[in-house]
């Protein structure tokens, strides 16, 4: 049995097989060496490539490219951003920038351009991911989700996004989704719903396409200027890129930079049209509604839904395994979740059960970095976001490391950003854990009451937003 394939349906659905590629066979000098070959690993290699063909790029995996959350998400192609354009602006201020507020701007102007971008590029590649720009569905299913609908309309409408962002009645919900209990909601077109693990495997083959080389089950020990150290061999290279984001903490000294936080998935069986037919997501945008824990769904391309949300536990020490894959309770969860959310379901089967951990900044907040003085870089961090913004980090990485930037995203608030070290252990795991617990009682209570929680409220103003 291929063992990749119980990963995620996405992996389990390819048809190609997973075989991994070589390991690295002995010591080797490079240009570039990244460890990853994600998203971000990928992206990366393929704009550097794009700069300059004659590059010599090196890409150690220590599964199979795709193995991790590229290989696992939820298939969202957003310009989401994890922080609020407020928070942006504040980040960017304090960084040099001469006005903040147009710096966040920016950064969205970039991410909107972003979604069909990567589906012009996965498209020019041969790369068939799926990829259908149906816009992002968010419902409100109670007064306090309502409240915050109309509040994030209001606020795109003051930094000049208005018409990016529609404010939905429950009628404007049902001509995209028919969702049980619907007050209104509100609609971007700003997302695509894609196959993920089609589009990095994809990827990979591209940036092999433009002389590459990717080793894969190869296992990085460490690193540091110039030296990659490996299970196989020494890797010797002028700039070094870490692009492991979940897996960060994985490595000597970067157990504080990233926490890996754990999502799960489940998906139904192929519906028939009766199902459809009451349940609507005839565009395949993607959806959610407005609870504090996140959920995200989405239409697949050969019609289920997919659907996964947040609820895991974190571990202690940023503890990554397979086991933490499956958790019956949370899959349970969010599987009575989405038959709430459409009743339809009550008798459709689920056929995959899946998971995988993303990476979680201090500051909620993405970089893209690279230091010339000792050419070592870093992407990552995307709160779960990851699919658009990867692509942006490996843009800008590029940009940053061959001084090649037409379009300046070297300015950008995620260019050289720096964020604070996680709290050491106990600290970490009782604050990340916490925020899940108390996420879940503010869900709970305003499904009650109706009202806003005061709890994560008050949460979202610790954190900056």
């Amino acid at each position: 049995m291929d063992p990749y394939r119980p990963v995620s349906l996405w992996l389990d659905q390819l048809d190609e097989a997973l075989t991994p590629r070589p390991s690295l066979p002995g010591h080797r000098d490079a240009d570039v060496a990244i460890i990853g070959a994600g998203y971000t690993g990928l992206w990366t290699a393929y704009h550097l490539l794009a700069i300059d063909p004659t590059l010599r790029v090196v890409l150690l995996e220590s599964e199979i490219a795709g193995f991790g959350a590229s290989g696992r998400n939820g298939g969202w192609c957003s310009a989401i951003f994890p922080a609020s354009l407020a928070k942006v602006a504040r980040v960017a201020t304090r960084a040099g920038a001469s006005d903040g507020r147009e710096a966040a701007k920016r950064l969205q102007r970039t991410l909107h351009d972003l979604v069909p971008d990567i589906g012009r590029i996965a498209a020019s590649e041969g790369i068939d991911c799926s990829f259908v720009q149906g816009g992002y569905l968010s419902v409100a299913r109670n007064p306090a989700q309502l409240a915050r609908a109309r509040a994030e309309v209001a606020e795109a409408s003051d930094w000049g996004f208005g018409d990016d962002h529609e404010l939905l009645d429950a009628s404007g919900v049902e001509r995209h989704a028919r969702v049980a209990g619907a007050l209104g909601g509100t609609w971007t077109p700003h997302c695509a719903a894609l196959d993920p693990a089609r589009l990095v495997r994809g990827l990979a083959r591209a940036v092999e396409g433009r002389g590459a080389t990717i080793y894969e089950q190869t296992t990085v020990q460490g690193f540091g200027p110039g030296l990659v150290v490996t299970d196989r061999g020494l890797v010797r290279a002028e700039r070094v890129i870490l692009a492991t984001e979940g897996y960060t903490a994985a490595l000597a000294g970067q157990q504080r930079r990233i926490a890996p936080i754990y999502s799960l998935m489940t998906a139904t069986e192929p519906l028939p049209e009766s199902v459809w037919s009451e349940i609507g997501l005839a565009g395949r945008p993607t959806f959610n509604d407005g609870r504090h824990l996140v959920v995200y769904g989405q239409r697949t391309a050969d019609g289920r839904i997919a659907f996964g949300g947040r609820g895991a536990p974190y571990h202690f020490g940023s503890r990554v395994s397979r086991a933490f894959d499956q958790n019956p309770g949370v899959h349970a969860m969010l599987q009575g979740t989405l038959r709430e959310l459409f009743p339809a379901l009550r008798d459709v089967s689920f056929t995959h059960t899946w998971g995988g951990n993303l990476g979680v900044p201090r500051d909620w907040f993405p970089t893209a970095t690279f230091d010339p003085r000792t050419g070592l870089g870093f992407a990552g961090g995307y709160v779960g976001d990851g699919v658009s913004t990867s692509a942006l980090a490996g843009r800008t990485l590029a940009a940053l490391m061959t001084g090649d930037d037409p379009d300046a995203l070297g300015s950008l608030p995620i260019a050289n950003h720096r964020s604070p070290s996680w709290e050491p252990e106990p600290f970490r795991w009782l604050g990340v854990n916490g925020v899940t617990a108390v996420m879940t009682r503010a869900d709970a209570s305003e499904a009650r009451t109706g009202r806003p929680s005061r709890a994560a409220s008050a949460f979202w103003k610790l954190v900056g937003e």
